[in-house]
């Protein structure tokens, strides 16, 4: 956790450690939320805005929970958190490439179809993704939907346009 604290990039091993990623079998079996919120903060816009209450804090400046067996991956939790700290993870697909959506707040905002620079959780770039979704929530929030390589949806957290549109 110190690590975090002092670089402001948390590590797959705190998320562990924090329970906050579902098991690899759950994420197999469709979209997911993955929440990589892990410091304790009065905040509970993902629980309010979880339709199936999925999510849940024993209080306000807890660290929220998911229950990964009721999430259904809707997306509407990542279009209301203000951290931007909220994750849609989908390995179900079989051939070869799974679905992360990310928020956005950027313009441009990327089209359906372009192809964009995949970045970790540090931003660096591991590699090249297209986008097959995005969505606008009220508060001009973009949920994008990326197709990446499966070896890459744990790790893939932001992406960067390509200069040439």
């Amino acid at each position: 956790m110190a690590d975090f604290l002092s670089t402001g990039i948390i590590d797959a091993q705190t998320l562990q450690k924090l329970n906050l990623v579902p098991s690899p079998e759950r994420i197999r079996m469709g979209p997911v939320a993955i929440i990589e919120c892990p410091q304790e903060i009065p905040c509970d816009a993902c629980v309010a805005a979880c339709p199936s209450h999925a999510i849940s804090k024993t209080n306000i400046n807890s660290l929220p929970r998911i229950d990964f067996n009721k999430c259904t991956g809707c997306s509407l939790c990542l279009l209301a958190c203000p951290g931007l700290a909220i994750f849609v993870v989908d390995l179900s697909p079989t051939n070869g490439k799974a679905y992360v959506t990310v928020p956005y707040e950027f313009l441009p905002v990327p089209k359906r179809g372009d192809k964009v620079a995949l970045l970790d959780r540090a931003g660096s770039e591991i590699g090249v993704g297209e986008v097959v979704k995005v969505v606008m929530s009220r508060d001009r929030t973009y949920a994008i939907t990326l197709e990446v390589d499966y070896d890459k949806a744990m790790s893939v957290r932001a992406f960067k346009i390509s200069s040439r549109r």
